[in-house]
């Protein structure tokens, strides 16, 4: 990864976790790594935690389409060690939120 795409993904980040909390959700982690991978937020609302992945784009297609099968499942792989770090009873869900130039779009739980 270049420079440049880790400032922009961290910038996405930023940008995501504010979108967030101004949906009044409760940001508990970011970036939760684990040897199977990265969660980029952790987030809570409702009692229910949501493991969100953020893709940002400035070109001209949909990045929501770099959320791969194989993602989803090192992201579930990393859920299970935070839960094990974590010990909650909550319910959770996979988030996506998709930045590009023009919007972010939130999309809730996403699976294959």
């Amino acid at each position: 990864m270049s420079k440049d795409n880790y400032k922009n993904g961290f910038l996405a980040e930023d940008l995501a976790t504010k979108f967030l909390i101004d949906l009044k959700f409760e940001i508990l982690d970011r970036n939760f790594h684990s040897r199977f991978g990265e969660i980029d937020i952790v987030a809570k609302k409702d009692e229910i935690l949501h493991f969100i992945e953020v893709k940002s784009s400035i070109k001209n297609y949909e990045a929501e389409y770099r959320i791969t099968k194989s993602k989803i499942s090192k992201i579930i792989k990393t859920i299970d060690y935070f839960f094990l770090k974590n010990p909650l009873n909550l319910d959770y869900q996979i988030d996506a939120i998709i930045i590009n130039s023009q919007s972010i779009k939130f999309i809730k739980n996403i699976t294959f």
